[in-house]
């Protein structure tokens, strides 16, 4: 079992930046693929960034590329995601989920395992 806790969001100004991270409990946290999933009211969840257990496989959808970064500290049980240049159509609860298989990039929730309960991030124009 492994639980998930978000934190670092809040409100910003668009062009702003913000860094969330996701500590996570339990001796296995290096073993997952973790992944940074948002949703906006009315809208489906959808995966921002995503990046295997060792880091050597990272994914961003096209809508982030070039503006957040996802890192990961597995000594601290820590997934971190850096966003630069926030836009407003950032603004979403952010979710940080583990998925058991560590060693490719998955991009359907279903393929998560644990959830965090998320973070709100709003950014205003």
């Amino acid at each position: 079992q492994v639980q998930l806790v978000e934190s670092g969001g809040g409100l910003v100004q668009a062009g702003g930046s913000l860094r969330l991270s996701c500590a996570a409990s339990g001796r296995t946290f290096g073993a997952y693929t973790m992944g940074w999933f948002r949703q906006a009211p009315g809208k489906e969840r959808e995966l921002v960034a995503a990046i295997t257990w060792g880091g050597g496989r990272i994914y961003y959808t096209d809508s982030v590329k070039g503006r957040f970064t996802i890192s990961r500290d597995n000594d601290k049980n820590t997934v971190y995601v850096q966003m630069n240049s926030l836009k407003p159509e950032d603004t979403a609860v952010y979710y940080c989920a583990a998925s058991k298989i560590g060693n490719r990039i998955v991009l359907t929730t279903n393929a998560y395992d644990f959830w965090g309960r998320g973070t709100q991030v709003a950014v205003s124009s």
